[in-house]
């Protein structure tokens, strides 16, 4: 599967598109916003599935709009999976998060399923790992292709840095712990693609972030 990213919203989120050349198919993780954009990148493909790592409206504010424009468009439907259930609560409230930003386009996300850890799903093109890994948010999930040698992992590990943990629900040392144990668990060659900013690699990470040695 080739990656590649559009960033969305005025966070600059990366939305990830994942896709496979020879069939047509793709994956899209975290459609935060920007949904006309993002269609015109995905015309001619099949999106199989759009995945969410966590509920912040920076990241699912344009799912459940991708979701329908896209089962409009293409023969196939398309199904809206994860968080963790346990982001239920900011998933139906990405409007009032929006808001708060000056953002009046982005709206509540509706999953048809929510995912657990450990959960293998099975793709058309492509086979995730499913880890729970909280801190950032209660719920947030990372996506792990071992074949592709990948993980997409939103806002639990950056290039040198690691996920805000300055909320209510955040929780520093939890994320650390899980980072800890789904990321760098994982060979140094993996590349790691972060909700924002540039790619980098778990030697990279495993090696230089401050926060983890």
């Amino acid at each position: 599967m080739r990656a590649r990213t559009v960033k969305v919203t005025p966070l600059r989120q990366n939305c990830t598109v994942l896709e496979k050349l020879e069939t047509g198919r793709a994956v899209v993780v975290d459609p935060g916003g920007d949904v006309p954009e993002l269609l015109r990148q995905l015309d001619g493909l099949t999106v199989d599935a759009i995945l969410l790592t966590h509920g912040h409206f920076d990241h699912v504010g344009g799912a459940d709009s991708l979701r329908s424009a896209l089962n409009r468009r293409q023969k196939t439907p398309v199904c809206l999976i994860g968080p963790d259930e346990r982001d239920a609560f900011l998933l139906n409230s990405v409007t009032l998060q929006a808001e708060a930003f000056g953002l009046f386009d982005l709206h509540d996300a509706h999953p048809d399923q929510f995912v657990v850890d450990g959960e293998v799903l099975d793709l058309p093109e492509i086979r995730f790992e499913v880890a729970h890994c909280p801190g950032h948010t209660p719920g947030h999930v990372v996506y792990i292709s071992r074949e592709d040698k990948l993980a997409i992992v939103g806002d639990t590990l950056f290039r040198g840095v690691v996920g805000r943990t300055d909320f209510a629900y955040g929780d520093h040392e939890g994320l650390i712990a899980g980072i800890k144990r789904t990321l760098l668990s994982l060979p140094d060659d993996f590349v790691v693609l972060p909700g924002h900013g540039l790619p980098t690699t778990i030697g990279e990470e495993r090696q230089n972030n401050p926060f983890l040695i």
